[in-house]
């Protein structure tokens, strides 16, 4: 991103942003409720035109594309929304489909075939007949996710991917999230408040003000909460309040 501005209407959202995502890392994007920091993402996956600035991949410039080329991009991108997102009319493997059968030409078996590869990477091939309102929240969540690597994505963005799940589940899928990485070498960038999943996978990330309306802070969590003398970040990363340094804090 480079000098992004976002905004709708008269109201300023994020300005001024400008960072890099390395290919292969595991990016944050952080910073308190109300930040802007799902809007940056819908602006990554071309959602959301900035107002200013522009957004690059691998050097091209996302937003200067004419619609067909900006779609043929997009389709190396898979992307988690918080709720999952499926239909809830169709099967897990049916939304699992969907996308190979708008964007690919593969026959319907080899179609299935890939359905089932893409659940068993999620441990959810069980589920592929279930409806969604037939899971729990996380296997929701899961079943999303598989339909988000339906076309081997180069690039997956997932936002707020721990909301609403317990710890077990939410460490599975921080887990499951290394393996995606680790396993395909998808770059991976995650829109979170969710500290611990945050310090656990994270490698890199840039940390929105809801104040100044920009970034104040780059790299990993862990640098940000050990070494980042903006008092705004150190709050957040170690859930104090500015200027409650040394005061004891409620059980």
């Amino acid at each position: 991103m480079r000098d992004v501005t976002l905004a709708f209407g008269s109201k300023i959202i994020q300005q001024n942003l400008s960072f890099d995502v390395q290919r292969g890392s595991i990016f944050a994007v952080m910073g308190g409720s109300g930040c802007g920091k799902s809007t940056v993402l819908k602006s990554m996956v071309g959602l959301v035109r900035p107002r200013v600035g522009s957004i690059h991949i691998d050097g091209e410039d996302y937003w200067a594309a004419d619609d067909a080329r900006r779609t043929e991009i997009g389709r190396r991108f898979g992307v988690l929304f918080q709720n999952g997102a499926l239909w809830s009319s169709m099967t897990v493997g049916e939304n699992v489909a969907l996308p190979m059968q708008m964007f690919t030409k593969m026959p319907p078996d080899a179609i299935r075939r890939m359905v089932r590869v893409k659940l068993g990477l999620v441990g959810m091939e069980e589920a592929i007949d279930q409806y969604p309102s037939e899971l729990s929240g996380g296997m929701r969540k899961r079943a999303g996710l598989a339909r988000a690597l339906a076309l081997d994505p180069d690039v997956l963005f997932f936002d707020e991917p721990s909301a609403g799940l317990d710890p077990i589940m939410s460490s599975r899928l921080d887990d499951l999230i290394l393996n995606l990485r680790n396993g395909l070498g998808a770059t991976i960038i995650i829109v979170s408040h969710e500290l611990p999943s945050l310090f656990a996978i994270a490698d890199d990330g840039v940390f929105l003000d809801a104040q100044t309306k920009t970034a104040i802070a780059h790299g990993s969590p862990a640098e940000m909460r050990d070494h980042c003398s903006d008092p705004q970040v150190e709050a957040f990363m170690r859930r104090e309040r500015p200027g409650d340094e040394g005061e004891p804090r409620a059980a």
